[in-house]
């Protein structure tokens, strides 16, 4: 009876449900699905520009229930509408990222779904044969990680190591190398990408775990019957039960063994190599997951962090706060409208909330320019200016002047990472070398703003490089010279 409880809660509250239930779900799953078939995240002002091109290309209107979506709409508004009613349903989440930029992705509930559709496509044919040697690879590797035996562990390590020596033998016997055929590498290849899939998945399930968290903190705070301590050994203990839990200890376990360079070095390595033998061997693939796993689990899991530092920036201002400084009235106030939001959070409707301000405003700007007859004198400057020499730090906060300029910064930070891949550092000037700016001054002071995401850096005062900003003009700035190493 509880299973069926359980089982009808899930057709009742999950968002995954909601969204194969909903009346435009193929419209929905298709433009999701091409949105990001090879990317994680996107800016919401593309993923805006790509759904209204979407339904104006196609020509068609995605009927959801409860729409406020107007005939007069334009195709913009009509999308920046869609995008809201699907954050809002659970079907993509969407975070501020450091610079306060929102980017948008997909929830691990549209995640789940679309796996499925794809799970369900009719295959050319069943990988029997690499499925069954993948149950006995991890029967054996059960049985040898759950004997405590030392014997029989030592007695599986030999019989291992007497088939490797074996196995060595031949081949200096010259004896052919056994390798792989095409009909054994496909369905290995589908299992793999498959499993990078649900991994990037369960990144998403502890981040939502995270929030689900941060969420019920809110509530305790707007708790009178709560003091700060209340609050604090119920976060305590949360994220103690989350970090104990499978889930919390698998993926702390992982996110570990990934911030190692080693590793991510060898992955990387592994995957170029199966893509050369792919290649060399005309075996044609259209899932290109695995090229960028890395990168994708890497920023997945840099998201996790982010949250639980959201939740710590809470807690550190709940222990910061005065009690003393806050009036009763304000505080019941406060709660009051703590309270009507919570309710109206866990409603799917938009809620009929407005501000008025008085635009009846007199502006009144002294310096501005009057109309005059009188003839305007000429300023001669006789003093040379001299250059001035700004710090890294400094060079970086002129990006902000710039800021209406769209700059791509995860391509110029891929830029980096790309020639670090070959060897150990890099400066800032051959990066630009290799990839030209584009976009002039914004794009190099992008440049800087991302030396922090590099732990090794090293600035040279002493030795100038000039750096190309403007190529139909010539023109240059001189840079100090900037070593990157991972």
């Amino acid at each position: 009876m509880a299973k069926e409880t359980k089982i009808l809660e899930t057709l009742s509250n999950s968002p995954s449900v909601a969204l194969l239930r909903a009346r435009s779900c193929n419209i929905i799953i298709e433009f999701l699905t091409n949105v990001f078939n090879e990317t994680t995240t996107i800016s919401k002002e593309n993923i805006h520009n790509l759904l209204a091109d979407f339904l104006n290309t196609n020509d068609i209107d995605i009927d959801e229930e409860d729409s406020d979506i107007q005939i007069t709409d334009t195709y913009e508004e009509k999308a920046a509408k869609h995008i809201k009613r699907w954050t809002d349903n659970g079907f993509l989440t969407n975070y501020r990222n450091e610079d306060g930029e929102i980017y948008y992705e997909l929830s691990s509930h549209s995640n789940k779904v679309i796996d499925w559709l794809s799970s369900l496509k009719q295959k050319e044919y069943i990988g029997t044969e690499s499925k069954f040697k993948s149950i006995i690879t991890q029967l054996k590797e059960l049985a040898e990680y759950t004997n405590e035996d030392k014997e029989k562990r030592l007695q599986l390590l030999e019989d291992r190591k007497l088939e490797i020596e074996h196995q060595i033998e031949l081949l200096k016997m010259g004896e052919d190398i056994s390798v792989f055929e095409d009909y054994q590498i496909v369905p290995r290849f589908q299992q793999i990408t498959k499993l990078a899939k649900e991994l990037l998945s369960d990144f998403k399930d502890v981040d939502d775990n995270f929030k689900v968290i941060i969420k019920e903190i809110y509530k305790k705070q707007i708790d009178p019957t709560l003091n700060k301590g209340g609050i604090l050994q119920f976060t305590f203990d949360a994220l103690n039960e989350l970090k104990n839990s499978s889930q919390g200890k698998s993926f702390y376990a992982f996110w570990e063994f990934l911030q190692t360079r080693e590793m991510q070095s060898d992955l990387e390595n592994l995957i170029s190599d199966l893509f050369q033998t792919l290649k060399e061997r005309d075996i044609v693939v259209n899932d290109m997951f695995l090229q960028n796993m890395v990168s994708f689990l890497y920023d997945s899991g840099r998201k996790v962090y982010q949250t639980n530092d959201k939740m710590a920036d809470k807690l550190s201002r709940i222990i910061r706060e005065s009690e003393t400084s806050k009036s009763g009235i304000t505080q019941q106030i406060i709660q009051e409208i703590k309270n009507i939001l919570i309710e109206i959070s866990k409603k799917n409707t938009k809620p009929d909330i407005s501000l008025e301000i008085d635009d009846g405003l007199d502006i009144n700007i002294p310096f501005d320019r009057k109309i005059t007859f009188e003839q305007s004198e000429n300023t001669e400057y006789t003093a040379k200016p001299e250059p001035s020499v700004l710090s890294i730090e400094e060079l970086g906060e002129l990006s902000k002047i710039f800021s209406n300029v769209i700059i791509d910064k995860k391509a110029l930070e891929q830029n980096i990472r790309q020639m670090l891949k070959n060897q150990s550092q890099t400066t800032l000037y051959d990066v630009i070398s290799q990839y030209p700016l584009k976009q002039g001054l914004p794009e190099l002071f992008a440049y800087f703003s991302l030396l922090n995401k590099f732990p090794h850096k090293s600035v040279s005062d002493k030795k100038q490089q000039g750096v190309v900003f403007d190529n139909e003009n010539n023109k240059r700035i001189q840079i100090p010279e900037i070593i990157i190493s991972l």
